[in-house]
């Protein structure tokens, strides 16, 4: 093969050192100190490489190497830089190391291609931070909420502008540098599965032919503290309780149909937040996903309807939904999945076609340019948590099909 295992794992080794804080697992957060280092890591190995470094806007870090028709529109590869809280070291990082691989394969081989090739790392996809996912490639592609950067804060209280600025970013070009249908020839992106279909099928590559869609929803409910001996059952105004009741709906609608739909509340802050006392406010989070967009609002009429019947049942209770991120189902460009099957079939890897569970920055990319995707598989399953592991050498395997399906992309 081309592509070396050894500068892959330096890379995401290297990587993994610069954390936002202390704690388990990979804690790297977009625009802190620790993501600069990172930046700036995969920076000078982009110039390493003989590529021409620029940082834009929002703080994606994009290394060019230019072709011998330097008009035409680039091949862009590449994946996100940040982390969930207590996640793992390949999560995003695999799919920049195997772009910047392939930018390495290029210089080696002294090859100049016809049309440029764009190694790209890019911030804020994961979402924590915000309570909005997809930021850096939404951004870049226009499609922020009205007000986002202003309106979404962190936990500290701080909007996406102010720390966008704090980093030393200009929010207001991020307009001005968006990406439009044309600019970029197609867009590929290495990613670990983060599901346990490849491992446990004992394949070693996963060609990804769809992404399903996704909402994400803050609830706020609101009602009236009180004693919690003192106050009789039926004479509270509970937010929990009506919280509670709203996320057994929508899991329980999501099982009952049966397509494959999940639903997930991972985040619960409730005020006072004192054991003894009855919670007059409750915010809780909603991640729902599906490849049928139709079932995902059958799952929120769920949620609603419960909603009301606890309104109904208290009228000391009320209650506010926030869409924070609607992505729908996205297929990947079909021509991108035989070129990246033949060269996968060439090198004789185990692979299966298969649909993504996850959101990525190419469902964002997908609606302006030709996408694709390449799984490599994660050890029993697990992401988003310090045990992810995926094994060097499906790394690799995945860095080469990566890079000669990109040798033959540029040549076009």
């Amino acid at each position: 093969m081309i592509t070396k295992a050894e500068r892959i794992k330096k890379d995401i080794t290297t990587i993994a050192q610069f954390q936002s804080k202390k704690g388990r697992g990979c804690n790297r957060f977009s625009y802190t100190p620790a993501f600069r280092q990172a930046a700036d890591y995969i920076a000078e190995e982009m110039k390493k490489a003989g590529l021409t470094v620029r940082e834009n806007a929002v703080g994606a870090i994009l290394g060019t190497l230019q072709g011998e028709q330097p008009e035409l529109a680039p091949v862009v590869s590449g994946s996100h830089l940040d982390s969930v809280p207590e996640g793992g070291n390949f999560d995003g990082i695999a799919g920049i190391c195997t772009a910047l691989e392939a930018a390495r394969a290029f210089h080696d081989a002294g090859i100049r291609p016809r049309r440029p090739f764009c190694c790209i790392a890019i911030p804020e996809e994961e979402g924590p931070q915000f309570g909005s996912g997809l930021f850096g490639s939404r951004a870049m592609c226009g499609q922020l909420y009205d007000d986002e950067i202003h309106r979404f804060r962190n936990a500290q209280g701080q909007s996406i502008a102010e720390v966008l600025t704090a980093y030393g970013k200009n929010p207001e070009k991020i307009a001005s540098e968006t990406i439009h249908t044309g600019d970029w020839a197609a867009f590929l992106e290495l990613h670990i599965e983060q599901g346990p279909v490849l491992d446990r099928e004992h394949l070693e590559l996963g060609i990804v032919e769809a992404i399903v869609g996704l909402k994400y929803y803050f609830v706020t409910i609101k009602g009236i503290s009180n004693h919690a001996g003192a106050t009789p059952m039926t004479m509270r105004a509970d937010t929990v309780l009506a919280m509670a009741n709203a996320v057994s709906a929508g899991a329980d609608t999501a099982l009952t149909l049966g397509d494959g739909t999940v639903f997930t509340t991972g985040i619960i802050q409730t005020h006072p937040g004192a054991g003894n006392i009855i919670p007059d406010k409750t915010v809780f989070s909603i991640d729902c996903r599906s490849r049928n967009m139709n079932s995902i609002e059958t799952v929120m009429k769920a949620v609603k309807a419960s909603l009301e019947t606890s309104k109904k049942q208290n009228p000391g209770l009320s209650y506010a939904i926030e869409e924070r991120l609607h992505a729908d189902p996205v297929e990947m460009d079909q021509s991108l999945q035989n070129l990246l099957e033949t060269q996968t079939q060439m090198l004789h890897i185990p692979y299966k076609r298969m649909c993504s569970g996850a959101g990525h920055d190419t469902m964002v990319f997908n609606h302006l340019m030709p996408t694709a995707m390449i799984f490599v598989p994660s050890r029993d399953g697990r992401s988003h948590v310090p045990e992810e592991w995926t094994d060097y050498r499906y790394i690799q395997q995945g860095a080469e099909v990566l890079y000669q399906t990109l040798r033959q992309l540029t040549a076009q």
